[in-house]
């Protein structure tokens, strides 16, 4: 199975790669199988590579379902442990 993520797009680096942000935690990744990004575009991760540009209103929906999914995991895990 695999996973994309969306991630907002804070700074444009040089050779197609980018630093984006996901909930604080920041990482570079490739840029290169896309047109031209901006800062302030959402863009879907995987692996370290940006797969496509998304509507901010669409990666919001994710981003929150992402957040309710942790904290019900969350919570399960306080019962059991």
């Amino acid at each position: 199975m695999c996973l994309a993520i969306p991630a907002l797009i804070v700074e444009i680096q040089p050779e197609q790669m980018a630093l984006v942000d996901l909930d604080g935690i920041r990482q570079l990744i490739s840029t290169e199988l896309l047109g031209e990004v901006r800062v302030g575009d959402y863009v879907i991760v995987h692996v370290g590579h940006a797969l496509a540009v998304i509507d901010p209103l669409e990666a919001a929906q994710t981003l929150d379902l992402f957040s309710l999914l942790k904290s019900h995991t969350d919570a399960e895990l306080k019962e059991i442990g």
